[in-house]
């Protein structure tokens, strides 16, 4: 079983002296204790001061209370010789000077003490007292400012021989080394050109690959089985699964496998034909000829001065919409064009209950978040990886960690905002998952978790190509869908709410069958 441990945010470095912690927390991160001890006689010697100049002026009309103006003049003195040794203490000086500067404020805390001593009947005094405490701030300064500018410096400048030696050797150093780059950099540029026919094929390969002109159809056939096949655009079967399976996690892992290894699988030609499938296959969704589409792209400005467009069937319905404004009118027409170009090859994400999504963001960097029918985020990586197979790795590593438990703990914490979330730890102290929103109550954030420990398991892992349409539950119970790109934005929405899950899809495949061939008029 997994252990799930709470973070008490309070409780970190309370070894910390007080003064420390609360310098931390408050003002920055110190880089010596004498900063922090520096700051805090500062403010010392301000409130003393503060406090010795209100008391010795409140009893200075009343020639009876000599022990308090005696406590404010003292107070006062000791004040001042705080808000000077403070920031000295703060700065980094060498010893010689923090000497010299202490030595001061002991003669300036003598001087103190001999007034409190002689404050009744030591009038004549003071003038020699208050000379004296004078000279010990005045030794504070000096220590400070002229003792590192008359300190000599250890280390003597090199002689002028040791220099020419020194530059001689540097320079024959770095002439050896840029010949030896220079002797690297031609292999290299010769291997570049080697391989640069072979980039150049990789990257065409690579292109084919992501403008994908096929789509992976997930179906349950007449006895109940789960099937696969890979129907190109023109509704010709490609592939499929050969076979039925009893669970359509089964069969969307068969459709990962073919996704992993069909690119580099070898050609074996056997003497033998397989039997084809006699099992009848659902029809696909054919997108209509040119010129026979039964809906029109209506680009318009709305109240607010925004673009929008909407595509709306022969009927008067409007069957998708762009969900959000554009400020000029030709990017709302770019808009149509994204949805015409990638309407037609976009998958289905089916969540049942929930799935993994794979998919690559804004930051071309590939990602993967589990998701619920009703299209919440359940959980997410946290983080992104170089390539497809990485992203993939993590959702198997996340499976494995909550299937076996071993060296995997949840922590639920509080963070900066007042949010309670959750993160996955390994032992080695990878944070491999967490909850990729916060709960306004700690129990929000435990059934978070409860939730992903009862669905990972089963979730199938969907891979976003270009785009997807993907169904989900709105808060009003009704379903819809939206045509969302790997990177996160939505290209179009339904624009309304239905009935049933049944219908959403099949609003989805009315667009897929319309939005492609569908002309553009201004309303």
């Amino acid at each position: 079983m997994l252990s799930i441990i709470t973070i008490d945010m309070a409780s970190a470095s309370s070894d910390d002296g007080v003064l420390l912690e609360w310098y931390r927390n408050r003002i920055a991160e110190p880089t010596t204790d004498d900063e922090v001890y520096g700051y805090w006689l500062f403010v010392f010697g301000v409130l003393i001061g503060l406090f010795g100049v209100l008391l010795a002026g409140a009893t200075a009309a009343e020639t009876s209370s000599t022990f308090q103006r005696q406590a404010g003049i003292a107070l006062g003195g000791l004040g001042l010789l705080f808000i000077l040794i403070g920031p000295i203490v703060r700065l980094p000086l060498e010893r010689r000077a923090t000497v010299v500067s202490y030595a001061g404020a002991a003669i300036s805390i003598l001087a103190i003490v001999w007034l409190v001593v002689t404050f009744e009947g030591g009038r004549a005094q003071r003038p020699m007292i208050f000379a004296t405490y004078g000279i010990g701030m005045a030794i504070i300064a000096l220590g400070a400012i002229l003792v590192p500018m008359l300190s000599p410096n250890d280390e003597g400048p090199a002689s002028s021989d040791e220099s020419t030696a020194d530059a001689d050797a540097a320079i024959a150093e770095a002439q050896a080394e840029a010949e030896t780059a220079r002797d690297e950099s031609e292999q290299l540029r010769s291997e570049a050109e080697d391989l640069s026919d072979e980039v150049e094929t990789l990257s065409a390969d690579l292109d084919d690959l992501h403008d994908s002109k096929a789509t992976f159809e997930l179906y349950e056939d007449k006895g109940g089985k789960f099937r696969w096949r890979l129907r190109h655009r023109n509704s010709n079967i490609i592939a499929d699964s050969a076979q039925g399976y009893t669970r359509r996690t089964n069969a969307q892992n068969g459709i990962e496998s073919v996704r992993r290894n069909a690119l580099g699988g070898a050609l074996l030609e056997l003497e033998t034909e397989l039997e084809e499938s006699t099992d009848e296959a659902e029809e696909g969704v054919v997108a209509y000829p040119p010129g026979e589409s039964k809906a029109t792209f209506e680009v318009y400005e709305d109240n607010a001065g925004e673009y929008r467009w909407r595509l709306k069937h022969t009927n008067g319905n409007i069957i998708a919409d762009c969900g959000g404004g554009y400020t000029e009118r030709r990017e709302a027409e770019a808009g149509v064009e994204r949805v015409r170009e990638r309407v037609g090859p976009a998958q289905y994400l089916r969540a049942d209950p929930t799935a993994y999504e794979v998919y690559q963001d804004s930051a071309d960097e590939w990602r993967w978040r589990l998701i619920h029918k009703n299209g919440r985020i359940l959980a997410d990586g946290g983080e992104g990886y170089d390539s497809r197979s990485g992203a993939r790795d993590a959702v198997d590593r996340v499976r494995t960690a909550l299937e076996s438990g071993d060296d995997y703990e949840f922590e639920v914490f509080e963070d900066a905002g007042g949010k309670y979330r959750w993160r996955l730890e390994a032992g080695n102290g990878e944070i491999v998952a967490d909850s990729g929103q916060g709960f306004s109550e700690e129990r929000g954030a435990r059934g978070s978790i409860e939730r992903v420990e009862n669905h990972s398991a089963d979730a199938a892992v969907l891979d976003i190509g270009l785009a997807a349409f993907e169904v989900f539950e709105d808060a009003g119970g009704k379903y819809r869908w939206r045509l969302r790109h790997r990177n996160g934005n939505i290209l179009a929405d339904s624009g309304q709410g239905y009935s049933s899950r049944t219908k959403a899809f099949d609003g989805v495949d009315s667009v897929k069958r319309n939005a492609p061939n569908a002309e553009q008029t201004d309303a």
